[in-house]
């Protein structure tokens, strides 16, 4: 297996039946620290009866998993529910859901949907499945490895039954034609993330009337980017080695943000800490130095600066500074692992930072964590 963290790098193509129209299908990604979980429901018809169906089931899985529910645990208990719903009134949705660990080992469960399609560097072919009984129905399950450079796609039924019952196409598509199509684009240098967006347009091109509603995913798995964040001194300073050493030997780069601890790590691994003798900018506080750290920034002005400018385009920030450094850094991540310390900044209580409204540590790295995990980056938050 691969050492490092694998990510998943999520690509989405979708339209409904009808323009205008709410889509039946519909998409979700979650991420943990063990997992990148997609999520691909289709409610049965089309239209706002149809997307009810689909964000019902898929809000239901999500929130099981985020429970502890085991993947077939929860995927049974979806199951049961539609096994009941087979009655037109009520509302029923088809789904596939592709959990893809961080070392890259993936799990595919489908129920009453298209098999997922394994998408290596140069040929794409159908995952294989095996029957499986869960919640009273026979669901298909797949499992692979994948590489930096493999990908798992999920499609939608409008996907593989595209042309359905229309000239050459009489039974649709189907996962072969979808499989041949990717083969021939693959070929021709079309990358796997490009890949849903192709793959959709020749669906709905297929379609000679107005066809389904359509989505098509790809997960693609790569080498990712881990930054490291240490900020504020340990609540209990017996434990100060111990999570600075826990830190440094941690993979990815490593940025202490905050003063007090720069002399914390510094005194741990036994050197000195420096100041940055010519800062560039006249608004971000300058930077330190530390042999062996990547980036040493003061603590809560510059950590509410880069919230100010963290969704900023990167061409933006030409100023130099440690604010800039560590958007840019952030923004190149994947994961970002963040260890907060617990113990109580005094200097952050002074009352000149409430009127420049600078908000203290334990606030405004929330707000930076929302901020990134709705950038899709994996942020990981541990207080100590």
């Amino acid at each position: 297996m691969v050492a490092g963290y694998v990510h998943v790098e999520v690509e989405v193509a979708q339209s409904s039946k009808r323009r205008g129209t709410p889509c039946g299908d519909v998409f979700a990604c979650d991420r943990t620290s063990a997992a990148t979980t997609m999520i691909l429901a289709d409610g049965i018809g089309s239209g706002i009866r149809a997307h009810l169906a689909a964000e019902m089931c898929t809000s239901r899985l999500r929130q099981l998993l985020r429970q502890g529910f085991s993947l077939r645990k929860a995927i049974a208990a979806v199951v049961r529910t539609m096994e009941r719903s087979r009655d037109p009134s009520r509302p029923f949705a088809a789904f596939s859901v592709a959990r893809i660990l961080n070392d890259g080992m993936a799990t595919v469960i489908a129920y009453e949907s298209p098999p997922p399609v394994l998408v290596c560097r140069r040929h794409a072919a159908p995952l294989p499945q095996g029957p499986l009984e869960l919640g009273g129905a026979l669901v298909q399950e797949a499992n692979c490895y994948l590489e930096p450079g493999d990908a798992l796609l999920l499609a939608s039924d409008g996907i593989t039954q595209a042309g359905l019952g229309g000239g050459s196409l009489a039974n649709g598509w189907q996962t072969e034609g979808l499989v041949r199509y990717i083969n021939d684009r693959m070929v021709e240098g079309l990358l796997p993330n490009e890949l849903p967006r192709h793959v959709h347009r020749e669906a709905r091109r297929l379609w000679t009337s107005d066809g389904d509603d359509c989505t098509v995913a790809v997960g693609l798995c790569r080498r990712g980017q881990i930054v490291n964040i240490l900020s504020g001194p340990p609540g209990a300073k017996a434990t100060d080695v111990a999570v600075v050493r826990r830190f440094i030997q941690a993979d990815g780069l490593k940025i202490v943000c905050g003063g007090t601890t720069a002399e914390i790590v510094a005194k741990v691994i036994r050197q000195r800490v420096a100041v940055e003798q010519e800062p560039k900018s006249l608004i971000a506080p300058p930077r330190y130095e530390i042999p062996g750290v990547d980036l040493v920034t003061e603590g809560a002005v510059t950590l509410n600066q880069v919230y100010n400018v963290l969704d900023e385009d990167p061409e933006d920030l030409v100023e130099d500074s440690g604010v800039t450094e560590l958007c840019s850094l952030l923004q190149l991540a994947d994961r970002v692992n963040i260890c907060m310390g617990s113990a109580r900044n005094h200097a952050g209580s002074d009352i000149s930072f409430r009127q420049q409204g600078i908000l203290t540590r334990d606030r405004i790295i929330p707000l930076i964590v929302e901020r990134l995990r709705a950038a899709g980056k994996l942020v990981v938050l541990e207080r100590v």
